[in-house]
């Protein structure tokens, strides 16, 4: 890792050095092979950083990580009898942010940043498709957007990654100022401002303001990458040098779709029309949002040099991530593992998704977290769309989806239809799992999707264990 020795790791996070009895040895002047906070993870010659986590405490691993070959540790506490160098910090939190942000000084990689409420997993996975065609490309996995894995992320680019996408996540003010201050991006792509997030963050422009804090570190002379169909980020100003590229469904966009074929589950066909190009794309990825998500990727491409044909691969390669709009065939289900997180935008899409399905159509949906005064209404306004959709069997669970079934059962009665929908509602997770089988029946399309707080992949593995 370039120029990552033990003294400018020190100085990077303002910690005290300390050095074992005998003083520096020759390896201490090295660059560290990695940077971890999971002793699990630590590499000979790599840095072993402490922290202290609601359940575990890393200084405890300390030892383990010495005799795995650290090259050196950094920690909150003294560690007199260390075998290695130790690094003294007030906060090992903090010092990973700090340590991250001098390591991404050393790099000439490009990073493309991204963020919005919704789409920000599967724009990162459709840009970093994209970008394979030409470059070495590192991305975000998992879920590793915030003030911790975000940094680690930025920490496992190396000497022969050329571009780095980086997904971006924050849920109050000033986390993402942080954020930029660590990734320095030299693209930003916002997907959307939809109503994650409402409980600190106010309102749909309380979001948009702080999601425009990526723009606080990015390149003067980047790129900016906006929905220009999102009435909110379709008036941002210049940022740096250049004026914001639009993309989305509307002609009037830089970047935008024509012919949009809608395969249902299996994906769709698009027109894209980019740089003077026109060409027809195959998304993979079932729901009309992915096409928004194939022209940021698109346009992202597309600037850093790519050709039509490249991005037209780079699309139709791309893969489903677990828990994203994931689609799998069963053997007696179809079944959408959208279970990761969810927010009103992101559920209305789901539904759009499910709607699509032959046969009946099941939606397992759960609370939605961190939606502030608003956000009984807004469980009621999911279980009213589903009904308003279709949807055969409604199943709600969770204290605050007791509002969504109220207002799906109103829904239902009010519309008065021959055929009555099934609705049902349950307090708890595990006792929905119990009488799950006596709902389900062979042939079924069921998606499933909660806030990941409800931890609805227990529901997947249930159905996918159902199944084998």
């Amino acid at each position: 890792m370039k120029n990552m020795t033990l003294d400018n790791v020190a100085k990077a996070c303002g910690g005290a050095l300390h050095l074992p009895e005998g003083g520096h040895r020759k390896e201490d002047f090295q660059e560290a092979s990695c940077v971890v906070i999971d002793s699990r993870k630590i590499e000979p010659g790599g840095i072993f950083i402490a922290t202290k986590g609601e359940k575990v405490d890393g200084h405890r691993f300390i030892g383990q990580v010495t005799e795995g070959g650290a090259l050196g540790v950094v920690c909150e506490r003294e560690e007199k009898d260390c075998p290695v160098p130790y690094i003294l910090v007030k906060d090992s939190f903090q010092a990973l942010k700090d340590i991250a942000e001098f390591y991404r000084r050393q790099l000439s990689v490009k990073v493309v940043g991204v963020t919005g409420s919704v789409g920000k997993t599967s724009t990162k996975e459709f840009i970093a498709s994209v970008l394979s065609a030409r470059y070495r490309v590192l991305k975000t996995s998992g879920n590793f957007n915030n003030e911790i894995g975000l940094p680690l992320t930025v920490l496992s680019i190396r000497q022969e990654h050329e571009i780095a996408v980086l997904e971006m996540g924050i849920s109050d003010f000033g986390e993402m100022h942080r954020l930029s201050k660590i990734a320095k991006p030299d693209i930003c792509v916002l997907t959307n401002i939809g109503q994650s997030h409402l409980e600190k963050l106010g309102s749909r422009e309380g979001i948009l303001k702080a999601k425009s804090e990526i723009f606080d570190y990015m390149n003067s002379e980047g790129y900016v990458f906006v929905n220009g169909d999102d009435d909110m980020l379709r008036h941002i100003k210049k940022k740096g040098n250049h004026e914001p590229i639009h993309f989305g469904l509307k002609p009037e966009n830089e970047i935008f779709a024509s012919d949009v074929f809608d395969k249902g589950l299996f994906g769709s066909q698009a027109v894209i029309h980019a740089n003077l190009e026109v060409f027809q794309v195959e998304i993979p990825l079932p729901g009309i949002h992915m096409v928004l998500n194939a022209l940021a990727a698109a346009g992202v491409g597309m600037q850093l040099g790519l050709t039509a044909e490249d991005v037209k691969q780079g699309i139709a390669n791309v893969e489903a991530v677990r828990g994203r709009s994931n689609v799998l065939s069963l053997s007696d289900c179809t079944l959408i593992d959208d279970c990761y997180n969810a927010n009103p935008g992101s559920m209305q899409a789901a539904i759009d998704l499910l709607s699509m399905a032959s046969g009946r159509k099941v939606a397992i949906l759960g609370d939605m977290f961190e939606l502030g005064e608003g956000q009984e209404q807004l469980h009621g306004d999911v279980g009213a769309y589903a009904v308003k959709k279709k949807i055969d069997v409604l199943i709600c669970t969770g204290k605050l989806s007791g509002h969504m079934y109220e207002q799906a059962v109103h829904t239902r009665e009010a519309a008065d239809a021959q055929e009555k929908k099934e609705i049902y509602h349950f307090a708890e997770r595990d006792e929905m799992i119990q009488i799950l089988p006596k709902l389900l029946k062979k042939g079924d399309t069921i998606l499933v999707k909660a806030s990941h707080g409800m931890e609805f992949e227990k529901v997947v593995e249930f159905l996918v264990k159902r199944d084998n």
